[in-house]
């Protein structure tokens, strides 16, 4: 039993220089996805679908206040029945329109949806250039600079940007620049 644990003990003191060994990369993938001309399409096409349900709901909104104005105008010329009537379409549009940003902007909305699925596919070549570059060359962990992950340092020689930018088939001349 004591030779197994010194055995083991042995195997971690050797295994701990290995683990030291290890190669790791980064990548910038905002910087990488600037670069490529479909992402720059699927942006286009995700604006121009935000303009255009954006000014679907502000002309809705502007119906509502249209019929806030018209009710606060005549209110007094208004039946009892009459005014109930009106507050409850007034209540209705309202909700129309809250409804319509929830079915485009929500959480689960169509632009989450439109963005996921155009996004994708960039994605996934991203993803597959990234695991090229870093197999071919030989890299244990790759990074991305510009998530959510925080490097308080990156030394430069390590940022695997541009051959993932290669490997997708991108010719880049990179500029230098503050702040990267």
């Amino acid at each position: 039993m004591l030779g197994v644990l010194m055995l083991m003990g042995l195997w971690g003191l050797h295994a701990s220089p290995a683990a030291a060994q290890q190669k790791i990369g980064y990548v910038d993938s905002e910087y990488i996805l600037n670069k490529m001309p479909e992402y720059a399409t699927v942006q286009q096409k995700l604006d121009q679908l935000e303009q255009k349900w954006r000014k679907e709901i502000e002309a809705k909104k502007e119906t509502v206040q249209e019929l806030q104005q018209t009710f606060q105008s005549r209110e007094l010329l208004y039946t009892e029945q009459e005014r109930a009537e009106m507050k409850e379409s007034i209540r209705k549009a309202r909700t129309e329109v809250e409804s319509l940003r929830e079915r485009y902007f929500g959480p689960k909305g169509e632009l989450y949806t439109q963005q996921k699925q155009l996004m994708r596919p960039i994605q996934e070549r991203v993803l597959s250039a990234v695991e090229e570059v870093a197999t071919a060359r030989g890299y244990d962990y790759v990074y991305d600079k510009s998530g959510d992950f925080l490097f308080m340092y990156a030394r430069e020689q390590y940022n695997l940007s541009d051959a993932v930018l290669r490997e997708l088939g991108i010719n880049v001349e990179r500029q230098q620049q503050s702040g990267r």
